[in-house]
């Protein structure tokens, strides 16, 4: 019989010392321990390794899409590599978005292989993609018909030894939304029997390109349409010959002060006036005191041709009610016409070809002068006439929020030589050039449907409906019409309180003058000074042999036919 240790005795270092010996032989003869089994139903199979997407198995082809969105939330329209902005860029997110759903394979730099759209630090790419856009919009600019031209891929099967060049790695043969892609073509490339070109109708047949994007894109971004067939040397930039902005602003534009409604700067506009001003920018004219100078551009030549401009009120159709349609008659009043309020809504209106850095912001600019009487109409003469004003006079640019790059218009050029640009007369969407691209948009019933959808008609078409666009632009303009109502009531509540305000009785000569911008106040610049008794900005000309100069460039440059177009 094994005798027992009398451990009473022993020192604690020895008791250790002991306790060590036995767990190490304890171990030496004892199998390994098995992991405790996991509780019944939650163990997870370890993710299978994505399968590989081979580009080469698709068809691609150029099309052009038409997109809007609200520009508060980023940072301007165009991306530009090695520079991080505060906020994203649009041209970033729409890239994202291409890359998440596989309608886009870039030719990435050797070396910088991209990770499919699932690597948010993935650099955005155009090479390879045949990438062209129309407009460039800045920080806190709206766009409602941004039009960018791209090859993507298709539904079409795929012809025998027709194919992308390259083969790119990334994720399984499902999209983002659980959404089967279309079928593979690896059993038609194996199939000699199949016909060597399937019935395939490039409209009806094709994928849903508004809803797929639509899908993974910010609600502030919207795709509203797409073209099937734009010219095969289709350019977004260079084939677009009109671009359409509107800027809009109240009347008044600012809270006027008690008993002093009508007198200079306190907020109420002269329309008639600003109407007058506006209508001396339409033509050829040099707009160099109507623009921000880029000297890295060397750009020379500053006639840009105007088409129309204008100053319009927004007309109750024009109103968000009345795109409601059905039950819109509940809002409205006596005569039949929908309620409209004070202050009223105006914008203003300008179409031309092409136009410089800033140069919409700055007509406004001096629109506004004009219309708080601190300028007369014939400022727009004197600020063209680039004889008598050969630098633009030191005065800000108009606020950036409330202008919107409205539409982007890219005529037949069977016609082109057929437009007519004369004054169209008070509504904007008469005259000018008349787009020539055949837009399929969202809703409509070839291409503009999610087919995949098996939806009863009449429920939704991807225009109407649930998760149809106009839900969602319902939801961004309901919370912004609830905080309007709120901030609203709240001024009446204030202004109705206390005793009648004073202030009416106060001589404003001693006040300082207050100047509207476009912005939610307006700035205050002491005793007013008139734009041409202003300090002087040095010429165009001057500016860029500056420049030149320090850079070592050749000035000025040799002369080339294509116009420079640095937009808004």
């Amino acid at each position: 019989m094994a005798t027992t240790e009398d451990y009473t005795t022993w020192s604690s270092e020895s008791l250790i010392s002991r306790l060590r010996a036995l767990e190490s032989a304890l171990g030496r003869t004892q199998a390994p321990a098995t992991a405790s089994p996991t509780v019944p139903g939650k163990f997870k199979k370890p993710p299978k390794a994505p399968k590989p997407f081979n580009a080469s198995r698709y068809s691609t082809r150029l099309i052009a899409l038409k997109f809007a969105y609200l520009g508060g939330a980023y940072n301007g329209f165009e991306h530009h590599a090695n520079n991080s902005t505060p906020l994203p860029t649009v041209e970033e997110v729409l890239w994202r978005a291409l890359r998440k759903v596989r309608l886009t394979f870039p030719a990435f730099p050797e070396g910088k292989a991209g990770g499919h759209g699932k690597d948010e630090l993935e650099e955005v790419c155009w090479e390879g993609v045949e990438y062209s856009k129309c407009g460039r919009t800045d920080k806190g600019v709206s766009a409602f018909g941004q039009v960018v031209g791209l090859r993507v891929r298709s539904a079409r099967p795929l012809v025998k030894g027709k194919g992308l060049a390259s083969t790119v790695s990334g994720a399984d043969d499902k999209d983002v939304n659980g959404m089967p892609n279309e079928a593979s073509m690896e059993d038609i490339l194996s199939d000699e029997s199949a016909p060597e070109e399937p019935s395939f109708d490039p409209i009806k047949d094709e994928l849903p390109y508004i809803q797929l994007l639509n899908r993974v894109l910010p609600p502030d971004i919207r795709v509203l349409a797409w073209c099937p067939n734009p010219p095969p040397d289709f350019s977004a930039r260079f084939n677009c010959r009109e671009r359409r902005y509107r800027y809009f602003f109240t009347n008044p534009a600012f809270a006027p002060l008690p008993g002093n409604a009508h007198k200079r700067g306190n907020g109420w506009l002269d329309i008639n006036a600003m109407q007058s001003a506006a209508k001396k920018y339409e033509g050829l004219h040099d707009f160099r005191n109507f623009c921000k100078i880029d000297a890295s551009k060397q750009i020379e030549n500053f006639e840009r041709g105007v088409f129309h401009a204008g100053v319009h009120r927004v007309e109750a159709e024009d109103q968000p009610a009345s795109l409601v349609g059905v039950g819109a008659e509940a809002n409205r009043g006596a005569g039949g016409q929908l309620s409209t309020s004070t202050p009223q809504l105006y914008w203003f209106e300008v179409r031309g070809s092409a136009f410089l850095w800033h140069q919409v912001r700055h007509l406004v600019a001096i629109l506004f002068l004009v219309g708080q009487d601190w300028e007369k109409p014939e400022l727009v003469d004197q600020l063209l006439d680039v004889s008598m004003t050969p630098g633009r006079p030191m005065y800000d640019m108009a606020s950036d929020v409330p202008l919107v790059l409205w539409d982007c218009i890219f005529p037949d050029l069977e016609k082109l030589q057929q437009a007519d640009h004369a004054d169209d007369g008070e509504r904007s969407h008469a005259g000018g050039y008349e787009d020539g691209l055949e837009w399929v948009y969202v809703g409509d019933n070839e291409g503009g449907q999610d087919r995949a959808k098996k939806n009863p008609p009449g429920v939704e078409d991807g225009k109407y409906g649930r998760g149809g666009v106009m839900d969602d632009l319902w939801v961004l303009w309901r919370q912004r019409k609830m905080e309007e109502v709120l901030a609203g009531s709240l001024m009446n509540v204030v202004r109705r309180q206390g005793k009648p305000s004073k202030l009416r009785d106060v001589d404003f000569a001693l006040k300082s003058d207050r100047v509207y911008d476009g912005s939610e106040l307006p700035r205050t610049v002491g005793t007013y000074m008139p734009v041409m008794q202003r300090e002087r900005m040095e010429s165009p000309d001057v500016v860029n042999a500056r420049y030149a100069v320090r850079k070592g460039l050749q000035y000025p440059r040799p002369r080339t036919a294509a116009v420079d177009d640095i937009g808004e």
